[in-house]
């Protein structure tokens, strides 16, 4: 583990890079051993239960805020600015520190991401992924 800008400790893979994954939660679950796995939706995804996702968390306030997430709405038009909002939304103290602690729970094991939303590619998970990575 080496430190970064942040005073953090930074969990490195082998390749030096620390890992985050992200999956829908609709698609077959298997559980993957040696990830944390963490819902990050505010809502839970309709017709799933716990044992279905195998999570270890669900952490919903690092969702988007409700008021964020009807706003998006998942229509495209409004994804590129989403990704600048949202960012923002986890630059903030509070949700550093959530951060922060998730990191801590996770300990060594790579972190994947669930989520429930239909788009794969424009989704507040890709942003937290990558939020992450930025930071970790």
């Amino acid at each position: 583990m080496t430190a970064n800008t942040h005073g953090r400790a930074k969990k490195r893979t082998p390749a030096g890079a620390f890992h985050v994954l992200i999956q829908r939660a609709y698609d077959s679950s298997v559980a993957v051993d040696g990830h944390y796995r963490v819902l990050v939706d505010r809502l839970w995804p309709r017709g799933l239960s716990k044992k279905d996702l195998a999570i270890d968390e669900w952490n919903k306030d690092l969702a988007p805020t409700p008021a964020l997430r009807r706003w998006f709405g998942h229509r495209l038009e409004n994804w590129e600015q989403f990704q600048v909002k949202y960012r923002a939304e986890l630059r903030q103290d509070e949700q550093q520190q959530r951060i922060t602690e998730l990191i801590a729970r996770a300990g060594e094991q790579p972190i994947m991401l669930v989520y429930g939303a239909r788009d794969t590619e424009h989704n507040h998970a890709v942003v937290l992924a990558a939020e992450l990575q930025r930071l970790y």
